[in-house]
């Protein structure tokens, strides 16, 4: 094979084998943001969800820059990392932040691999009560719960009753970003609608689930592409789990099995290494404390000039593959 495209090869799929047989993508992400025109004099605020490594993804912060001095805090809820900027009379203009990452997402394969199942598995009561309680669109009593019954009708263990619920999600709900009202999670939209993007898959799934008494919790962060190895993210992409005491947090994908529909049993029980997870949870109070309501969900900068939300902000979130070397190691 030449050269070049031998070392595009390498480029394009770098995603390697774990010896678990497991897999995982090295690459470079960069968060990228503007203020845009932020009027002079006045207090300026800023937050943003800071990417972090735990048992699924490995990440390095090679470089945090921005107009304003960032200071790295944490909010008490999920524990969710975050970047914290402040000026208290703007000089006005634009304010511009980058972070640029050094990720390895390793895939999560619960259900179907050769890991011991578990025995035992318990969340702490206050996870439990977390899990299990209502979000502001995310309830667990009404329409959701009604359906829940529907769905496991058949069904007697948490494992069975989670996959009714992902096959009824998967069955109902269409991928459709069309109109008004997708793409905030509201479970009572998606009952109605029966379409929307990820957000309002996994709300839904995420009420049903609870309402049964299953332990379920919201995970968001951006898709990579698995066609390319550089470029621009359009957008967000979220997903969930469930708590199952004979296999701890169990991961779903359902609009990306609804994309992929040969993937549907795959993404019962699996996450790709096709992502980067940023927070968890839905309804958040930052820290230090916004002056506005709590954030639906924490992807996006969140900015407030004068104590009121500044939505004119413009988003560059890229990635670049890291090539594989020749030895198959990363």
């Amino acid at each position: 094979m030449p050269r070049r495209l031998f070392l595009h090869a390498f480029l394009f799929l770098a995603v390697v084998s774990l010896a678990s047989g497991q897999a995982a993508r090295h690459f470079i992400f960069h968060y990228a943001f503007t203020v845009k025109d932020v009027p002079a004099g006045e207090h300026a605020r800023i937050w943003f969800p800071a990417a972090h490594s735990d048992d699924y993804q490995d990440v390095r912060v090679v470089s945090a820059n921005g107009d304003l001095s960032l200071k790295k805090t944490r909010e008490s809820r999920f524990g969710n990392e975050l970047y914290y900027a402040e000026s208290s009379k703007s000089k006005g203009g634009d304010l511009r932040f980058e972070i640029t990452y050094d990720v390895v997402r390793h895939e999560h394969v619960t259900l179907g691999s050769q890991r011991p199942r578990l025995e035992n598995a318990s969340l702490q009561a206050k996870e439990r009560k977390e899990f299990l309680g209502s979000d502001k669109l995310v309830p667990i009593a009404g329409l959701p719960a009604q359906l829940a019954v529907q769905a496991v009708a058949t069904q007697t263990t948490e494992l069975g009753k989670a996959r009714a619920i992902y096959d009824y999600v998967f069955a109902n709900m269409r991928y459709d970003k069309t109109g008004s009202g997708w793409g905030r999670g509201d479970v009572l939209y998606a009952c109605d609608a029966k379409k929307g993007n990820c957000t309002d898959f996994h709300s839904l799934f995420i009420s049903m689930a609870r309402s049964q008494g299953i332990p379920s919790r919201f995970e968001i962060g951006f898709p990579l592409p698995t066609d390319k190895a550089s470029g621009e993210i359009a957008g967000y992409h979220c997903w969930a789990e469930f708590f199952d005491p004979k296999n701890g947090w169990v991961p779903v994908d359902i609009s990306e099995a609804w994309k992929h529909f040969e993937k549907k049993d795959y993404f019962f029980g699996a996450h790709d290494a096709n992502r980067i997870q940023f927070s968890l949870g839905r309804d958040l109070k930052l820290n230090p404390a916004q002056q506005g309501d709590p954030l639906n969900y924490f992807v996006y900068p969140y900015v407030e000039i004068g104590a009121k939300e500044y939505s004119n902000l413009n988003f560059q979130f890229s990635f670049a593959d890291v090539p594989a070397r020749a030895t198959g190691t990363q």
